[in-house]
């Protein structure tokens, strides 16, 4: 019987070629996204190249928290899980918010995979020999380390605050590879490098994206982006399927590159003061219970 993968964001771009890549690994795949049609079109694409189980699609919205509340019930009902591939990721032009009120970027880039994960951390313990892989991104070095509060000081630049919120999510992998250490669960983050994917275009295209000091210097950084940009998804997912799939020596707490291989930590995801505030923010805005069902933080 094969075992289990769930990739979110997996209906496209790096989300969909890390499923294929699974598939071709063994694994029954199940992809999570909004729209059923691109679900139904990734199904297709992913069951001419399994070698394991069929593939399936799950809807949700993985920007509303009682959303992802009903998807992590869905997922453990669902039977033995091997892998957790939290792929979700989004940058957005203006500040936004969801439909719980929060900020956009915060909300999908970290509280999501943040609550998703707590809330299967049953499941793939009780499934173990289990994975958990958080997509990251080189944008944490662009951010600020403060996590006082979901909206950093000062005025909204949506490429920091993307990278912020990258930021949050590799801290908790940090707090979490450590937490689950012994439990036969390992934990991973994977920077898939740049690739063209909906989700940059038209963003990047704005200075206003970054930081007044930053436009001066965009002409070059918007060359730098569309060059790094110019690979496949295919390629870019490299690094998730990596971290998913190899043995890694029996290793937790990694980040792997995008030449598929371990690379170094950023410095403030270890920082205990980061980490420290990023748990105690994400407890207060993703609290695992929802609205007042009784469930404790972990």
């Amino acid at each position: 019987m094969s075992r289990r993968a769930i990739v979110t964001a997996g209906t496209g771009g790096i989300g969909l070629e890390t499923a294929k890549g699974l598939a071709r690994h063994g694994y029954a795949v199940t992809v999570v996204g909004r729209n059923a049609e691109r679900g139904a079109s990734a199904v297709e694409e992913i069951a001419a190249v399994a070698n394991g189980g069929a593939p399936r699609f799950v809807a949700a919205d993985l920007a509303s928290l009682d959303n992802v509340r009903a998807l992590a019930a869905q997922l453990a009902a669902d039977g033995p899980l091997g892998v957790l591939v939290n792929n979700v990721g989004a940058m957005f032009a203006q500040r936004q918010r969801t439909v719980d009120g929060i900020e956009a970027s915060f909300a999908v880039n970290h509280l999501s995979p943040y609550l998703l994960t707590e809330l299967l951390l049953d499941r793939l313990r009780v499934d173990a020999p289990s994975r958990i892989v958080n997509v990251s991104s080189a944008a944490i070095r662009t951010a600020r380390r403060t996590f006082d509060a979901v909206e950093p000081p000062g005025g909204y630049y949506g490429f920091h605050w993307y990278g912020r919120a990258k930021l949050a999510n590799l801290a908790y992998t940090v707090h979490l590879a450590e937490r689950l250490r012994g439990t036969g669960v390992t934990v991973f983050a994977a920077d898939p490098g740049g690739a063209a994917t909906g989700m940059t275009d038209g963003t990047m295209t704005s200075p206003k994206i970054v930081s007044p000091p930053l436009r001066l210097l965009w002409p070059l950084v918007r060359r730098t982006f569309e060059r790094s940009t110019a690979g496949p998804a295919s390629a870019a997912a490299r690094s998730s399927v990596f971290a998913a799939a190899d043995s890694l020596g029996g290793r937790t707490g990694l980040l792997v590159g995008p030449e598929a291989r371990p690379v170094p930590l950023f410095r403030g995801a270890a920082d205990p003061r980061v980490i420290e505030n990023v748990l105690r923010l994400s407890r207060q805005l993703a609290p695992l219970n929802g609205a007042g069902r009784g469930a404790r933080h972990p």
